[in-house]
């Protein structure tokens, strides 16, 4: 499991197209990570765009992917500026030596929903936005500040919303894309950051390796933490 970071050449019109539309960003990503005629599988590759640009105004994107890049594969040899040595992140987190009860700073770039009538909906209130997420800490191994693995119904009940400390919430935008096929595709986003505390190694562990929520096509989904020493 390694974890790559890229700068886009944000004059190229390749690279102004595939921010705008993120089906094509996992696309173009998916052309460097796997060769051509081999499927990139659902939760293959897990992305994220970055809120912030590095020093030269450039985009920046998280890449989680057991494969080895192969970036000359992209079409436009300009595409990409710079990408930055890959981190094991097995070794960089010693996900052999995690224990319950360890603190991580985290950020989530997700897709909370609810399913109304068969069909997704974003949840746009904020307080409903971090029941979500404590509902998946459940379902993941982790719970946030001010809550545990088994007290979120009754977060349920509190009218205040002041069950979480150290935790916010961000760029909540609705994501547009263009399948191949040309169907439209449109998915609710926000950014979660904020502190979590391991309750469950083996979920944990799947978190960070498979993603949270819908979505993951779109850039959704990458658990990224750095340990609280």
């Amino acid at each position: 499991m390694f974890l790559h970071r890229i700068h886009l050449n944000p004059r190229r019109k390749s690279v102004r197209r595939d921010l705008a539309d993120p089906y094509q960003m996992h696309a173009t990503l998916c052309r460097a990570f796997f060769p051509e005629g081999t499927k990139c599988l659902p939760g293959a590759l897990l992305w994220r765009l970055e809120p912030e640009t590095d020093a030269k105004g450039q985009p920046r994107i998280l890449i989680q992917c057991g494969a080895t890049p192969e970036w000359s594969r992209i079409p436009d040899p300009e595409w990409l500026e710079q990408a930055d040595p890959g981190i094991d992140l097995e070794q960089k987190l010693g996900i052999d030596a995690l224990a319950a009860g360890q603190q991580f700073r985290f950020r989530l770039r997700a897709n909370p929903c609810k399913t109304v009538q068969s069909k997704r909906q974003g949840i746009t209130q904020p307080d409903a936005q971090r029941e979500w997420l404590t509902r998946k800490g459940v379902q993941h191994g982790f719970v946030l500040p001010g809550s545990t693995a088994s007290d979120y119904f009754n977060f349920l009940e509190s009218s205040n919303g002041h069950a979480y400390q150290d935790f916010r919430i961000s760029q909540e935008q609705m994501l547009g894309g263009r399948q191949h096929d040309g169907n439209g595709i449109r998915v609710y986003s926000a950014l979660f950051e904020g502190r979590l505390t391991v309750n469950d190694v083996a979920h944990f562990k799947k978190a960070l390796e498979t993603g949270i929520g819908h979505g993951k096509v779109m850039g959704l989904g990458l658990l990224s933490v750095v340990p609280i020493r």
